[in-house]
């Protein structure tokens, strides 16, 4: 799910209900996803910078919230009991929190500019999921060319021969080999990561 990130000028906006944020967000409809940014995301740019974030934290951070969201949507599990500013708001907060414990930073003290609610146990299983993906993304893409797309293709279940032909190997068994070592690589990458030992520590 990509987000727009316009300027506020480029259009009029246009006004939606809760009801069809919602289920504009649960489609990926552009223009909604459009509207939230421009409504919202200057509070949540706000909230990050003033608690030692940037301009791109706030916009990571936003992306995060939309996506973390729109699964809850998707699987039915989203139950809106305050307004949808409050709760994108608080989601946007739990994450940045985690964000900052990451980097070692002190979140006692954060400075709120909104209302937030605390739904902390409620979405802590899909924050830990996307903080688990992030951590396998960072690491995939620092693996060779060939490496990500022989791990890739084989998520995909190609056939083995398949795969041989489109990274032009020819022996199954080296690319077996190959594939094991790129799986390796990645895997001793991610638990080497002090993120890793952090998520374990708190599954």
């Amino acid at each position: 799910m990509g987000l727009p990130f316009y300027k506020e000028q480029d259009q009029q906006m246009v006004h939606y209900t809760v009801e069809a944020i919602l289920e504009g967000l649960k489609n990926s409809d552009n223009s909604v996803l459009e509207f939230v940014y421009r409504k919202y995301f200057p509070i949540v740019r706000f909230f990050v910078i003033k608690n030692s974030g940037t301009d791109e934290d706030a916009k990571d951070i936003f992306q995060e919230a939309m996506i973390l969201m729109y699964k809850r949507l998707k699987d039915g599990t989203l139950d809106l009991t305050c307004a949808f500013k409050t709760y994108l708001y608080s989601v946007c907060r739990i994450l940045w929190m985690r964000h900052l414990e990451r980097r070692q930073i002190k979140t006692d003290d954060l400075s709120d500019n909104q209302v937030f609610i605390d739904i902390e146990d409620q979405i802590e299983d899909q924050v830990t999921e996307q903080e688990r993906f992030r951590l396998y993304q960072k690491h995939f893409q620092t693996l060779h060319k060939d490496c990500q797309e022989i791990l890739r293709l084989f998520l995909k279940k190609v056939p083995l021969k398949e795969i041989a032909q489109l990274v032009n190997i020819k022996s199954d068994k080296y690319l077996k080999k190959r594939k094991f070592e790129c799986k390796e690589t990645l895997t001793k990458r991610i638990q080497n990561d002090p993120d890793y030992k952090r998520l374990r520590n708190d599954s």
